[in-house]
């Protein structure tokens, strides 16, 4: 049959196929009903001549934009008659339970797009964010299947599931070995320990036991201290002793069996550092200073004795006692209290405290050697005066004059910061020295050594410049020798004579003595009448009863 026979077979059996449904408009080809509703593109452009079932894609036809339902994710690649079995395409429903059979037996409800998108059907972020409300997927349960955690057959179990991770995870509970969990009776509240981020890294929180987990405590294993899968401990013995007993027993440096020590570690060991142990010396009631603190320990608790009760240093240091040669304790008689010149901090340096012997030692006293003073290591000595140590100082002394005649009282002149240049506190004597005296050398006064006899009266020493002054004649005048009526010790030669009735600058003597006394042999011989004249005193006493014109009658009215 030739090719437009076949065309027109072709037009008969579709003309025949669609029932005519009347004429067309002006006496047209009578109209064919459509059986697939609003779609109004040509038959051809799905259906063949050749076949009429098989349909052709539908370029012409956009999915998504002639319908309410666009195609996305699988959606866009299935052929229409999986969705439009029925090759009905008006009023189809676009809930997905009618194209797709609930596998869930009603346990999710009918609304799929809870937990599945048209993108990914089996992949679903919906349903991740679904399962928020009641059971976050965070860590490693974000990334297991559903079905590990809803079984129960091919459609799974979706409702009625506990929360508890015992419900999933009673098989990993069981078999858990490091450490058996069975066994050791532990809790099935999994999250006590583990994670959902790491759960084969469990961390157990001690501290909720009573017992935290300090120091090396922290990285130990668990089977060290729980030995057997002993994890029921309740009520158990916390001690340090209760796990380090057989330590303590074979402990050696020091051996804590034979030294008595306490069972309880904690006193010297902690957590952190148990190999280096530290005692608290100072609860004994002997705390430990200077070279103490870092002695061993065996150098005092000899043999492990470490039940010593006598804390004075004597009852160590006995040997150094005796042994001690600078100076000799012994022979020294020196006290056992060796606190007395010794500290922790420097043993050999030992500094004594003289004050305590009632001799403050200062000056020259402080840098000198013991044996000095102490001869022949005699530390009893009772006389603090300096002559008991200097007494050949005192003998042998020439400069600057022989001591023989000195007091022996030393502190007179000498003192123990200067000793050689001693200065003698005349003041401290009857006399003291003013003036020219101060700066004199004693000799000049203390003639052959006399220190002991001496007057004080200015005559004693100064009879020479008595007897031989001439302005004036001191001998012929019959001046009195105390000196110091008219003498001071500040200017010798420049004497001041008290005049008693009259001024000595009198009309125009001016201070000099020979205007009114012309006798310097004879003080007693005076005259007035060199100045008050016969010419100008006459007239003055005319009438006057007794008057005679002489220096005695002068005085004897004008004294």
């Amino acid at each position: 049959m030739c090719k437009g026979a076949l065309l027109q077979v072709g037009f008969l059996l579709l003309v025949l196929h669609v029932p005519a449904q009347g004429q067309g408009p002006r006496g047209s080809a009578p109209q064919t009903r459509n059986p697939h509703g609003p779609i109004s593109i040509p038959c051809e452009n799905c259906h063949t001549l050749t076949s009429w079932k098989p349909i052709r894609a539908v370029p012409e036809f956009d999915h998504n934009r002639e319908t309410k339902y666009p195609l996305l994710g699988m959606h866009a690649k299935v052929d229409c008659v999986q969705c439009h079995t029925k090759l009905v395409f008006s009023n189809v429903s676009t809930r997905c339970s009618d194209c797709h059979a609930d596998i869930h037996r009603g346990q999710m409800g009918a609304n799929c797009e809870q937990c599945h998108s048209v993108i990914g059907w089996n992949v679903s972020l919906q349903a991740v964010r679904a399962h928020e409300n009641r059971f976050p997927l965070i860590g490693a349960h974000a990334a297991v299947d559903c079905i590990a955690c809803h079984k129960n057959g091919a459609s799974g179990q979706f409702t009625g599931l506990s929360t508890e991770c015992y419900s999933c995870h009673v098989q990993d509970f069981q078999n858990a070995k490091t450490p058996n969990h069975v066994v050791a009776s532990f809790s099935t509240t999994c999250q006590a320990c583990h994670g959902v981020n790491t759960w084969f890294q469990a961390n157990f929180d001690h501290s909720a036991t009573g017992f935290p987990l300090t120091g090396a405590h922290v990285s130990v294993p668990c089977a060290s201290c729980h030995v057997s899968n002993n994890f029921s401990l309740t009520g158990a013995n916390t001690a340090c002793s209760a796990c380090h007993m057989k330590d303590f027993q074979s402990a050696t440096n020091p051996n804590h069996v034979l030294g008595g020590f306490s069972t309880t570690c904690q006193t010297c060991h902690s957590t952190a550092s148990w190999t280096n142990a530290t005692f608290n010396h100072n609860l004994t009631g002997f705390p430990l200073t200077g070279a103490h603190v870092s002695v061993a320990c065996s150098s005092c608790h000899v043999n492990n004795n470490f039940q010593l009760s006598n804390g004075t240093c004597i009852g160590c240091h006995q040997n150094d006692y005796r042994g001690a040669t600078n100076p000799n304790h012994m022979a020294a008689a020196f006290p056992t209290d060796c606190t007395v010149c010794h500290s922790t901090s420097s043993w050999t340096g030992a500094t004594f405290n003289h004050a305590s012997t009632g001799f403050a030692l200062t000056g020259a006293h402080i840098s000198v050697a013991c044996a000095s003073c102490h001869v022949n290591n005699n530390y009893s000595l009772t006389s603090t005066a300096c002559i008991a140590c200097h007494q050949t100082d005192f003998t042998t002394a020439l400069t600057p004059v022989n001591h023989a005649g000195f007091p022996t009282d030393c502190t007179l002149c000498h003192n123990t910061v200067v000793w050689t240049q001693g200065i003698f506190n005349h003041n401290n004597t009857p006399f003291p020295l003013t003036g020219a005296h101060t700066s004199v050398t004693c000799t000049s006064c203390h003639v052959n050594n006399n220190y002991t006899s001496l007057p004080t009266d200015c005559y004693s020493c100064h009879t020479t410049q008595y007897q031989q002054t001439t302005n004036p004649n001191h001998t012929t005048a019959g001046f009195p020798t105390s000196c110091q009526s008219c003498h001071t010790t500040t200017a010798w030669t420049g004497a001041v004579f008290n005049h008693t009735w009259f001024s000595i600058n009198h009309g125009n003597a001016q201070g000099v003595f020979a205007t009114c006394h012309t006798n310097s042999s004879d003080y007693s011989v005076f005259q007035c009448t060199g100045c008050h004249t016969a010419a100008a005193t006459n007239p003055r006493h005319s009438g006057i009863r007794g008057y005679v014109f002489n220096s005695i009658n002068c005085y004897s009215c004008h004294p």
